[in-house]
């Protein structure tokens, strides 16, 4: 019974743990770019777009295919990297294992 209570407490103070790093996540951001710096988006760590940036130069009335293929290439750039940073910051709490979706 002992180490029950024990075992308890210590999964309480990783949940707290966690917590806390989820929380730290979403004050973080990553940041990636498409066509050269031409188009950067600027995501947060609980994947939310927070900014896009469109450089002059690539707004060209006549090819809004690029510029729509420019944001999607760096938004989906980002949202890598944002999963990147999850795994990397609360991979800590997970070690080895492998719970799919937990992160």
């Amino acid at each position: 019974m002992k180490n029950m209570g024990s075992m308890m407490k210590q999964m309480q103070k990783m949940q707290k743990q966690m917590m806390k790093a989820q929380e730290e996540l979403k004050e973080k951001t990553v940041e990636a770019t498409a066509g050269g710096g031409m188009v950067t988006v600027i995501a947060s760590g609980d994947k939310r777009i927070v900014d896009v940036q469109i450089s002059e130069d690539v707004v060209d009335p006549d090819d809004i295919d690029m510029l729509q293929d420019l944001i999607l290439a760096a938004t989906n750039e980002a949202l890598k990297k944002v999963d990147e940073l999850v795994e990397q910051d609360m991979g800590k709490f997970t070690k080895g294992m492998n719970i799919p979706g937990m992160f």
